[in-house]
């Protein structure tokens, strides 16, 4: 499994190096973390060691009531394990033996001001996310009113011009053509565009745009959830589209299903519009109304006073 640098994890966590000597570029694989209190007692079975190794306050204090010797002990056994590294807490801080031992081992030791909880809390969420099963589509992801609207379709069928449009009519662009696609849990799934491609849009005709620089930065987003599907095929006469919307269609990624509309494209549509309609009536149902439904009861109670 591809896993993320130490490196990285300590620059987005902002975490202090105390171990300035051992290189930064193993691998974190794994997106839990551990609190390794049972080791520090010394009961190392079951030790998940490929994890994030946390020392809070309690942990902390734990030690510092332990004679020198058993703490080396202690620390010889913790370090013997690959250990990615080992992140003090709550302004806590290891001691010489901890700094000599880890070292000698070659484990990164690293600090934080912040507490256990908000540590941890922000560790797993963010290695969620960096470690998630991944892939890669074709299509455009934008921000609209909150809702994550991804727009696939053949290549040429208007996905880049009506992401512009969104864009012009103050949505946000999170990227064009390429989808990085992630599964964070079992509902919710992430986009963000490739590094190469950030930021970029491809217009046939005119080439390649840099929406941050000619919109602003209020015109993009890294991240995004993937809430809604918009697919846009050319129209046919010969297809019957859903012209009601009582019952949702899915499309699946990475076993998660996602809503998904079928717009077919025809001259003088605006898709802009349309995508704008879609992700508001995506909220509206989400929030408990659903306005095909409405209409349908409607008509029942309607055709019901009439035969009464």
């Amino acid at each position: 499994m591809e896993g993320v640098k130490i490196s990285k994890f300590a620059e987005k966590m902002n975490l202090k190096n105390l171990t300035p000597d051992i290189s930064l570029e193993g691998e974190i694989t794994i997106p839990d973390i551990n609190r390794p209190a049972l080791q520090l007692t010394g009961y190392f079975e079951h030790f998940e060691h490929e994890r994030v190794q946390i020392i809070g306050y309690v942990e902390y204090t734990y030690l510092e009531g332990l004679s020198k010797e058993r703490k080396i002990e202690i620390y010889e056994q913790l370090c013997a394990y690959k250990i990615p590294c080992l992140v003090y807490c709550s302004k806590s801080m290891p001691d010489e033996d901890m700094l000599r031992i880890a070292t000698e081992h070659n484990i990164p030791i690293l600090v934080t001001e912040k507490s256990t909880s908000s540590c941890m809390a922000e560790v797993i969420r963010w290695l969620k996310v960096e470690l998630a099963p991944c892939i890669s589509i074709h299509g455009v992801l934008v921000d609209v009113y909150g809702e994550g609207l991804l727009i696939m379709g053949e290549s040429g069928i208007g996905k880049s011009e009506a992401a512009l449009e969104l864009i012009k009519r103050g949505h946000r662009l999170v990227t064009d053509d390429v989808v990085e696609i992630r599964k964070v849990s079992d509902e919710t799934l992430i986009g963000k565009a490739p590094d190469i491609t950030r930021h970029f849009i491809e217009l046939r005709g005119i080439g390649i745009v840099d929406v941050k620089n000619l919109f602003g930065v209020e015109s993009v987003k890294e991240t995004q959830s993937i809430d809604l599907v918009i697919k846009l095929e050319d129209w046919s006469k010969d297809r019957e589209y859903d012209r009601l919307g009582l019952e949702e269609e899915y499309t699946e990624f990475l076993g998660n299903k996602v809503v998904c509309h079928s717009i077919p494209i025809r001259p003088g549509r605006n898709l802009a519009i349309i995508c704008e309609t879609a992700a508001v009536n995506h909220r509206q149902k989400q929030m408990g109304y659903n306005a095909a439904k409405e209409l349908y009861n409607r008509v029942q109670n309607s055709l019901v006073g009439k035969m009464e």
